[in-house]
């Protein structure tokens, strides 16, 4: 499937900033197998007095900006063009989650996408008990690595509510998992930070989420701007698999990768320090348009 995506995020401060440093990952990323970026673009308002592309440890792409100049509103905007290919559901051949310690112990390799990374906690998700024993409520040891997943992933569902303004981007995980309301933010880091507790490692997946829902079918929560989802390891043979939370389903087709990490600071789509004073707004719009 080719979609089309249009970002734009406006920040507006009240006093001009005199200066500013900014990292941007808002660029889908090129997976073998999953996605295929066409063509994409970032326009910057004001112009930047530095800019620079890199890739990041994870292999995100990442643009690094710099303001030396005073300036009231930025504005970051993207347009890309995605081929998204199907990724039909495998048999399950992962092994009991009891197992998955033998088989994580038997990699050696510390690349950046092998699953040492994302066993314990990371600096914006600590682990706490909360996070195990609802974890272990929900899957047993004789269970397999995907049924946990997706089992843990459908309890979060079923238990949370979606609220849009019950968090912000700052909350820790374990307030909003107390508090049983957030965004998809907050539905991917309980998730993680409860399979984590239990062994599985997890990650942090920002992205988009296709707004125009197929026929008959339900327009999906957090399609008006930038989604998050979750990725698990279940084992040598089955590797990583991607879930969404927020709506209790297996990445497909309608979810469009732009960023991987440990957690939302690795991929946060905007990032950076300045030098200002009072109040800022910021406005976020996303279309993600099948051609």
């Amino acid at each position: 499937m080719l979609y089309d995506v249009n970002l734009e995020i406006t920040y507006d401060y009240a006093s001009p900033a005199n200066s500013g440093r900014h990292a941007l990952r808002l660029v889908p990323a090129t997976i073998p197998g999953e996605q295929h970026l066409e063509s994409s673009s970032i326009r910057l308002s004001p112009g930047p007095s530095e800019r620079r592309d890199r890739i990041d440890f994870f292999g995100n792409a990442v643009t690094d900006v710099a303001y030396r100049r005073p300036h009231s509103e930025l504005v970051f905007s993207l347009a890309a063009r995605i081929n998204r290919t199907a990724t039909p559901e495998e048999f399950d051949i992962s092994p009991p989650l009891k197992s998955l310690g033998r088989e994580l112990r038997a990699i050696q390799s510390l690349k950046p996408d092998e699953p040492v990374h994302f066993l314990t906690a990371s600096p914006r998700l600590p682990l706490a008990p909360a996070f195990a024993v609802y974890a272990r409520q929900h899957a047993a040891p004789d269970m397999s690595a995907i049924s946990a997943v997706e089992t843990i992933g459908r309890a979060l569902h079923a238990d949370m509510d979606f609220d849009a303004d019950a968090t912000t981007v700052d909350t820790p995980a374990l307030e909003a998992f107390e508090r049983r309301h957030g965004v998809c933010q907050d539905f991917s880091h309980i998730m993680i930070a409860c399979l984590r507790s239990i062994g599985i490692p997890a990650g942090y997946v920002s992205g988009f989420l296709r707004t125009i829902p197929p026929e008959g079918k339900p327009r999906l929560e957090g399609a008006d701007a930038m989604h998050a989802w979750i990725r698990a390891w279940c084992g040598i043979d089955v590797g990583w698999i991607e879930y969404d939370p927020t709506n209790a389903l297996r990445v497909g087709q309608d979810h469009i990768v732009v960023a991987r990490g440990r957690d939302y600071g690795d991929t946060a789509p905007v990032k950076g320090v300045l030098r200002t004073s009072g109040t800022q707004t910021t406005d976020h719009k996303v279309d993600v348009i099948p051609r």
